[in-house]
């Protein structure tokens, strides 16, 4: 492989037109909230009863002030209206990377996809969403759950550095809203989103430094989705949580980031204390805390978009690069770790050197919700 400096180009993020606020639930299921510490995320992320909090692991002690909120951190959370889909967000989150690159269809030689779920029972989405964008080349489905973006990213700089491709274009969807009971509180948690990146050659110097990833065959039987029918008879995936998913978190998410990371940093040649930002996904909102006590690093050198979107899987990762990035968080040629953790699939991180990123027009937010940036 060459030392051709390839990374990313430019970001675009997307999300359906509907808030879904914590009042929403509160007045549509009064009930539910009430007695949502029986129901299945509380039952989930529960604490280990009777150990002094000073001699707690990392991920119980960072998840405790989040127990009494029925909503664990969460404020707002986005979810599909009638006539949006994965494949609309996809779109719209595609057709803004290219615009902000400067880029056309034409211009690109590949798209890497990730749809969690896809729009039909098959494997995803990337044939159609080539389609709309009249797109003739390759469109691959990939699926990595929520590390999707970094093997994506890997994948794509490799192709682009081998002399393969010039520009690929990877676009991640999930929405899994409407793969959960609204009535159940594993809604609370749920969110829906998009996110798409250019990946092309860079200035000297800057893009992809190095890569660790390790699968995460520990966490198998954790998240479940079982292929179901609705009450309109169509083929509907829903997902469930498995009673021991804390337990498996607790025993081994920290041991995957601290891997991952500290490998990744090692390999480029840096130590933690150059690594100028980190992004992470956030799946939960603890999930950002438990990383900055893991690695001991600074809170201020990470983002955690948690509250705004609730779990977005696959898109987090990039959505909080997006906003970092938009906030003035990372500036060109400081260096970034990208770190993502995907049940049942992969845990992956990349150190990069960032370059002159251009990106998409941003999400409108509810005033309050500035400040949990």
């Amino acid at each position: 492989m060459t030392n051709l400096p390839v990374g990313i180009k430019a970001i675009a993020v997307s999300f359906p037109s509907t808030i879904r606020t914590n009042d929403y639930f509160r007045k549509n299921y009064p009930d539910l909230v009430a007695q949502a510490e029986l129901k299945t995320y509380a039952r989930t992320f529960s604490p280990v009863e009777g150990i002094p909090i000073n001699e707690l692991d990392i991920w119980t002690r960072e998840m405790i002030p989040y127990l009494q909120d029925p909503f664990r951190g969460i404020i707002e959370r986005r979810v599909l209206s009638a006539g949006e889909s994965s494949l609309t967000l996809e779109y719209r989150a595609a057709k803004d990377a290219l615009e902000a690159a400067k880029l056309s269809s034409k211009d690109i030689d590949l798209i890497i996809v990730t749809s969690m779920f896809p729009e039909n029972t098959e494997l995803g989405n990337a044939s159609h969403l080539a389609g709309q964008l009249g797109f003739t080349g390759g469109a691959w489905n990939l699926q990595s759950t929520c590390s999707s973006p970094i093997i994506a990213f890997q994948t794509a700089c490799a192709l682009i550095q081998i002399g393969e491709y010039r520009n690929i274009l990877v676009v991640l969807s999930q929405t899994t809203s409407r793969n959960c009971d609204e009535d159940d509180t594993l809604s609370f948690f749920m969110g829906d989103g998009a996110a798409a990146f250019v990946v092309g050659s860079l200035t000297a110097n800057q893009g992809i430094i190095s890569t660790k990833i390790v699968n995460t065959a520990d966490t198998t039987g954790v998240f479940l989705n079982e292929l179901s029918i609705d009450q309109l008879g169509n083929p509907r995936i829903f997902t469930r949580i498995s009673k021991n998913a804390n337990k498996v978190f607790r025993d081994m998410f920290v041991d995957f980031c601290r891997k991952c990371c500290l490998d990744a940093i090692e390999q480029a040649g840096l130590t933690i204390e150059q690594i100028d930002f980190f992004v992470f996904n956030t799946n939960t909102a603890w999930y950002s805390s438990v990383h900055i006590h893991a690695l001991g690093i600074d809170p201020e050198r990470t983002i955690n978009c948690n509250p705004l979107y609730g779990n977005i899987g696959a898109p987090s990762a990039i959505v909080n690069l997006y906003h970092a990035a938009q906030a003035g968080k990372i500036r060109e040629n400081d260096l970034i770790l990208l770190y993502s953790f995907g049940g049942v699939s992969n845990a992956a991180a990349t150190v990069i050197r960032w370059g002159n990123v251009d990106l998409g027009p941003a999400p409108i937010f509810s005033e309050k919700l500035i400040g949990a940036l």
